[in-house]
């Protein structure tokens, strides 16, 4: 199976929208292991790719052809990269987000408490009405 010209493109403008190159990579090639049969047991269809820079490593023999492969090793390398950059945005929003639902709590809680005093507060006022229409009478 071939990958289409525009999966490469945008394949490229993703990594120049992450800041990698090329050239920040290592790739390997070795024989692959399970179902294929005798096509992959001659030929090197694995790839393994490591981005330098991060250290982050690939393997992928999931399809029987090398240059597919090879995409998808990028492909897979690129989102775990994404996802170590944007690690440390997402860190911070998970804290904001854990204030923000703390102080939702909070509020809640004040607001119960709030209607728990004013339910208390009519019930007294009930009490008093009715004693003091039963000294009246």
């Amino acid at each position: 199976m071939v990958v289409r010209q525009g999966k490469y493109q945008e394949l490229a403008e993703r990594m120049a929208r992450l800041g990698v190159s090329e050239s920040d990579f290592q790739e390997h090639f070795t024989r692959s292991s399970g179902p294929g049969g005798q096509k992959v047991n001659k030929t090197s269809t694995c790839v393994h790719l490591v981005h330098v820079p991060t250290g982050l490593s690939v393997k992928c023999q999931e399809e029987r052809s090398q240059s597919l492969n090879r995409f998808l090793a990028r492909r897979i390398l690129l989102d775990r990269i994404e996802s170590k950059q944007k690690g440390v945005l997402s860190e911070e929003r998970r804290r904001r987000e854990r204030i923000r639902r703390q102080k939702r709590r909070r509020s809640q809680r004040a607001k119960e408490r709030m209607l728990q005093d004013k339910h208390h507060r009519s019930e007294k006022k009930r009490l008093r009405s009715s004693a003091s229409e039963a000294v009246e009478a």
